[in-house]
């Protein structure tokens, strides 16, 4: 039997693995937890969702929501996962992050074809290897592969919100809606005052930040910007970004407030909620007091501070071919947010490609071209476009799509229309696969 060595539980490993293990593939996946944690994981459980529950937009109009979809037309293990421990949360995907991270942990411990090696990767081991190790590889494995790829490693920085218990929140000061009353009022929605609201800017802008070595704000990745460096930007920039108000009209006044912050529920009971966009690198102690000035949040039981740590990735694009396989060694691939790919769902379906590519190589076959009418061919063009000079983390976006070639009027028409598009595309594709 063909065997495929994957480095890394997390989401792209897990999908990795279930790939290659469906296709009749031994696969040996080694995961460093529970003998050892990265900064940022606390659970033993695979595929552990650190920053937010949510795997963003499930709609067709949006490229989030085509990505979903085509992953779940692929056959995904996380996708299913996902939708069997989804919560509410209006037009997106959200999960309950302990129970989708148990399931998918269970599904990968019993597939027959799947073997779990616990502990610390040191080197990148012979034969076919998947490395999905993840933006906090450990040190040693971290120089492995420095040694093998050569050059320099791009850094950016990656930040988790807070977690308050649902019984601490101020109701009194906060009400149930979704943004425009699209699809049930699943966010809480914290309201500010403009007085209230120049307190908290206030504090958040002077507030004493963790040490993080080497931070600097132009090496943050903007889609998960630390929201003090946001407010930090200028008075106004929450308000027209994380905190803002329109389309969230306040019940008892009829009018939107001045700023808003939605909390999203971040388990299945609704006992535990997310700070939205608030994640964060200040002091624990800060973050207390600083979030404990919302007025909805004044008495809030806080049961996760947000932190800050170190992303690492690839230049892929001079390193990595459309398949995620190392040019200078066709039978290394890497998967997740160290290719490049930023998100949860991207990081799934690195990690879908790699699988697949590497049982089509292991059967002597061509990897079906996934090319750029379809989103999980776009992120992998995106990380191997040579032309890509200052190589960043990307989110999928019907900006690296090829387009239509006409035009439609209206985005969310020509949108559905590139989404229909791309799901033929893989509806013709998948039986080779």
């Amino acid at each position: 039997m063909n065997k495929v060595t994957v480095i890394g539980a997390g989401l792209a490993g897990c999908e990795a693995a279930w790939q290659l293990a469906e296709r009749g593939i031994a696969v040996t996946l080694c995961e460093m937890k529970p003998v050892q944690h990265s900064p940022a994981h606390h659970s033993d459980d695979f595929a552990e969702l650190v920053c937010s529950n949510s795997l963003r937009s499930d709609e067709l109009t949006n490229a989030a929501g085509l990505l979903k979809e085509e992953l779940r037309r692929l056959g995904s293990l996380i996708l299913a996962c996902a939708d069997a421990n989804r919560v509410e949360a209006g037009g997106a995907l959200a999960v309950d992050r302990e129970a989708f991270a148990q399931a998918v942990t269970e599904k990968i411990k019993q597939h027959a074809n799947i073997e779990i090696v616990c502990g610390e990767v040191t080197e990148i081991p012979e034969g076919q290897v998947i490395v999905a190790s993840g933006p906090l590889t450990s040190d040693r494995l971290f120089d492995a592969i420095h040694e093998k790829v050569g050059g320099d490693f791009l850094h950016f920085f990656d930040a988790a919100a807070p977690i308050v218990t649902a019984e601490s929140i101020d109701m009194n000061c906060a009400y149930e809606a979704s943004r425009y009353g699209k699809g049930t009022a699943d966010y809480i929605n914290c309201a500010f005052s403009k007085e209230e609201y120049d307190a908290f800017w206030n504090a958040l802008t002077t507030a004493e930040e963790a040490p993080v070595h080497g931070f600097e704000d132009k090496m943050v990745f903007e889609g998960c910007m630390p929201i003090e460096v946001n407010a930090r930007r200028g008075y106004d920039t929450m308000r027209f970004g994380i905190l803002k108000p329109v389309g969230l009209p306040d019940p008892k006044t009829g009018k939107d407030p001045y700023a808003v912050l939605q909390l999203r529920r971040d388990n299945a009971q609704g006992t535990l909620y997310n700070l939205v966009g608030c994640q964060t690198h200040l002091k624990f102690g800060e973050q207390k007091r600083v979030f404990s000035m919302i007025p909805a949040l004044k008495d809030a039981e806080f049961v996760r501070y947000g932190v800050m740590h170190r992303n690492t990735f690839l230049d892929s694009p001079r390193l990595l071919d459309e398949t995620f396989a190392l040019r200078a060694d066709p039978r290394v691939r890497f998967a997740g947010q160290m290719t490049g790919v930023e998100g949860y769902i991207e990081s799934t379906a690195s990690g879908l490609i790699a699988g697949l590519a590497t049982a089509c190589a292991l059967a002597g076959k061509t990897m079906p071209k996934l090319d750029r009418e379809t989103a999980v061919g776009a992120l992998a063009c995106y990380i191997s476009d040579h032309s890509v000079t200052k190589f960043q983390p990307m989110n999928v976006n019907f900006g690296i799509l090829d387009p239509l070639g006409y035009k439609i009027k209206g985005k969310r028409e020509k949108n559905m229309k590139i989404s229909e598009r791309a799901l033929a595309r893989i509806d013709s594709l998948k039986e080779e696969l």
